[in-house]
C-alpha cells in the first residue's frame, strides 16, 4: 500500500521491543512458537513490529459484542501499515446487568484486574505497540492504567455508543429511562404494557449506553487527553465512521511506534486538567473523578481532587446530555461532536492547553480546527447561552466528608441550590431499596447509605437503583441521597457519592443517626452534618469496629488493599505496603 510504513530490523532509527523475543540464536525456540500462532509466516515477518490488540470483547456486554469484528478491522489495518497483529482479551463487567446485587461489587475492582491482565500480556511478550479496544465502564480506565504502566506506544479506539431507544410515545430513551421506569411502574405511574414495551426498546443496538454515562464520559475524555482520535466518543458503534476510526487509529499507532511516542508523553498534568474541563462542559459521570485520579496515580502525577472545583468554577456547562436532558450521544455527534465542544472551549480561552500533542501527530488545537457547532441547542456557545456558567461536577467538603465527596451538579434540578433534610440511615444499599419499595421514604429526607465504599462494600457499588427509584417516584427534587458508594453516570438528582473517608475507614458518615440534619450546598460546594463535635466524639467512642464482609477470593484481597475514593480507589503499592 502506498501509505504503508516501512520497517527494517537493522535500521538505526527503530529499536523494536519485540526483538527481545524473536532475535538471536537463543530465541529460536520462541520463533518456533511464533510460527505456530499462524500470525508470522516467514523470517521477514519476524523483522516487523509486533502489535498487541488488547480487546475487551465480551458477549454479555452489549457495548462489546461487536468488538470481535472491530478487532479484525484493526488487524488488517495494522498489516497494511507494516505490522504483525496479535489479539488478546481482557475481562469486563456490564454495570447495567450487574446493578443492584452482588455483581456490582465486582465492577470497580474489575478495573484493577483489567489493568493487571493487560500489563501482564504486554510486558511478558515485549510488544512494540498496543491497539486498545475498550468501550464500557471500567474497561476504558483499566486499559489506560495499563498503558501508563507499560508505557509502550498506544492508541485507543472505543466501540462507540448505541442509538437511543424509543418509548411508547415515541420519545427517545436510554438505559436510565428503564431504571427510572422501575420506580414509575412500582408507584403506579406506568402501565404494565408501557413498561414491557419500554423494556424491549430502550437499548436497540450494540454499543455503550446512549447517554453521558461512565462509558461515554471516559470515551469522550480520551479525545481531549490526546490518546484517542476525534469523534471517538460520539461516532455510533454501528456506523462505518467507527470502522474508519479503527483504520486511522491503526495507521497512527504504526507511526507512533516508528517515532517512539508513548502514553506518558501524552498524558500529562495538563492533559488530565483538560479532561476535567471537557467533563465539566459535558456534565460527565461522577465516576470520571475516580478514574482520572487512578490514571494520575499510574502516570506518577500528583493530582488532587480539590483542584477539580477550581476547574468547575471557570468552565461553563455547554452540552447537557441524557440522563440530564433528552439528547443522546448520537445527537451530540450530529451537532458537531466533541471536536466542536473542544473548539468552543479553545475559543473561550484560558481553560484548555490546546497545544499538547496527540496520537494523531497533531495538537489538540489542530485536531479540532474547523469543527464548528452545527446545532447550538444541543451544544451551546460559552458566550451566548450556556446551561450554567460553571461545570457539571462539584467536589463537596465539610464535616461529613472531610476528604471530599462528588455530585453531578448538572443532574440536579436547576431550582435546587441548597438542600437541608433529615437523615434516614441505612448500612447497605439493599436496606435502602427495601425502604423505598415499602414507601418509607418521604420528601425532606436525606438517605444516607454507608458501608458501601471501596473497602466497606467491598467494591464501591453504584446506587443507580435507589436514585432511579426516587426519580421515578417523582421525588427527584425532594429527597437527597448521600453515600460512600458511588453512582452510575445514569443517576441524577441530589445524589452525593464518594464520601471520604468511608464508613469502613472510620469516616464521619459512620456516625450519622436518623433525624440528624444534613445540608448540601451546591453554591459553596459544602456538605454539613448539623451535629456538634462533642456529640460526634461521644458517638465515635461507641462505634463498633468494621468487620469485612468477604473473607475469601479476589474481593477479600481487594478490600484489604484498596485505598480511599479521594485517591481514586487504587490498590496499595510498595510505598504503602513496605514503607520502610
Amino acid at each position: 500500500m502506498a501509505n504503508a510504513f516501512s520497517f527494517n530490523v537493522n535500521s538505526d532509527d527503530l529499536q523494536k521491543r519485540s526483538d527481545h523475543i524473536k532475535m538471536g540464536i537463543h530465541q529460536a525456540p520462541a520463533r518456533s512458537l511464533l510460527y505456530a500462532t499462524g500470525q508470522v509466516s516467514n523470517p521477514e515477518d519476524m523483522k516487523k513490529p509486533f502489535i498487541a490488540i488488547c480487546n475487551s470483547y465480551v458477549e454479555i456486554i452489549p457495548g462489546h459484542v461487536h468488538l470481535r469484528e472491530l478487532a479484525d478491522v484493526a488487524k488488517q489495518a495494522i498489516r497494511d501499515a507494516g505490522g504483525i497483529p496479535f489479539e488478546f482479551n481482557t475481562i469486563g463487567v456490564d454495570d447495567g446487568i450487574a446493578m443492584g446485587h452482588l455483581g456490582m461489587r465486582y465492577s470497580l475492582p474489575s478495573r484493577e484486574l483489567i489493568a493487571d491482565s493487560a500489563e501482564t500480556v504486554i510486558t511478558a511478550h515485549w510488544f512494540d505497540g498496543v491497539f486498545f479496544l475498550p468501550n464500557c465502564d471500567k474497561i476504558t480506565p483499566g486499559m489506560i492504567m495499563a498503558s501508563l504502566r507499560c508505557n509502550v506506544p498506544s492508541v485507543f479506539v472505543s466501540g462507540g455508543p448505541m442509538k437511543a431507544g424509543l418509548d411508547p410515545q415515541g420519545k427517545a430513551t436510554t438505559l436510565s429511562s428503564m431504571f427510572e421506569a422501575v420506580g414509575a411502574f412500582k408507584s403506579g405511574l406506568m402501565t404494565e404494557d408501557e413498561f414491557l414495551k419500554l423494556e424491549q426498546n430502550a437499548c436497540p443496538t450494540c454499543g455503550s449506553c446512549a447517554g453521558m454515562f461512565t462509558a461515554n464520559s471516559m470515551n469522550t475524555l480520551m479525545e481531549v487527553m490526546g490518546i484517542a482520535l476525534p469523534f471517538n466518543g460520539t461516532a455510533l458503534a454501528i456506523s462505518e465512521e467507527r470502522r474508519d476510526l479503527i483504520r486511522d487509529g491503526a495507521k497512527q499507532l504504526m507511526r507512533m511506534v516508528k517515532e517512539n511516542v508513548k502514553p506518558r508523553d501524552l498524558i500529562t498534568k495538563e492533559a488530565l486538567d483538560d479532561a476535567m474541563v471537557l467533563d465539566m462542559a459535558m456534565g460527565g459521570s461522577t465516576n470520571t473523578v475516580l478514574h482520572v485520579l487512578s490514571i494520575a496515580h499510574e502516570a506518577g502525577i500528583d493530582y488532587n481532587q480539590a483542584d477539580i472545583n477550581k476547574i468547575a468554577e471557570k468552565v461553563p456547562y455547554l452540552s447537557k446530555i441524557a440522563p440530564s436532558s433528552k439528547w443522546a450521544m448520537e445527537d451530540v455527534h450530529n451537532a458537531g461532536g466533541v471536536p466542536a465542544i473542544i473548539n468552543e472551549l479553545i475559543r473561550m480561552g484560558g481553560v484548555l492547553h490546546p497545544d499538547r500533542m496527540t496520537v494523531t501527530g497533531k495538537t489538540v488545537r489542530e485536531n479540532v480546527a474547523g469543527h464548528e457547532i452545527i446545532d447550538d441547542e444541543i451544544i451551546r456557545k460559552f458566550d451566548v447561552n450556556p446551561y450554567t456558567k460553571q461545570g457539571g461536577l462539584s467536589i463537596l467538603y465539610g464535616n461529613l466528608a472531610p476528604n471530599g465527596s462528588v455530585i453531578k451538579a448538572g443532574g440536579v434540578d436547576p431550582s435546587i441550590k441548597t438542600f437541608t433534610g433529615d437523615a434516614i440511615v441505612f448500612n447497605s444499599e439493599q436496606d435502602a431499596v427495601n425502604a423505598i419499595d415499602a414507601n418509607k421514604i418521604h420528601a425532606g429526607q436525606v438517605l444516607v447509605i454507608r458501608y458501601e465504599g471501596p473497602k466497606g462494600g467491598p467494591g464501591m457499588p453504584e446506587m443507580l437503583g435507589p436514585t432511579s427509584a426516587i426519580t421515578g417516584m417523582g421525588l427527584g427534587k425532594d429527597v437527597a441521597l448521600v453515600t460512600d458508594g458511588r453512582f452510575s453516570g445514569a443517576s441524577r438528582g441530589i445524589s452525593v457519592g464518594h464520601v471520604s473517608p468511608e464508613a469502613a475507614d472510620d469516616g464521619p458518615i459512620a456516625l450519622v443517626e436518623d433525624g440528624d440534619k444534613i445540608t448540601i450546598d451546591l453554591v459553596n460546594r459544602t456538605m454539613q452534618l448539623h451535629v456538634d463535635d462533642a456529640e460526634l466524639a461521644q458517638r465515635h467512642k461507641q462505634l463498633k469496629a468494621f468487620v469485612p464482609k468477604i473473607r475469601k477470593g479476589w474481593m477479600a484481597r481487594y478490600q484489604a488493599l484498596v485505598t480511599s475514593a479521594n485517591t481514586g480507589a487504587v490498590l496499595k503499592g510498595a510505598d504503602e505496603l513496605f514503607p520502610n
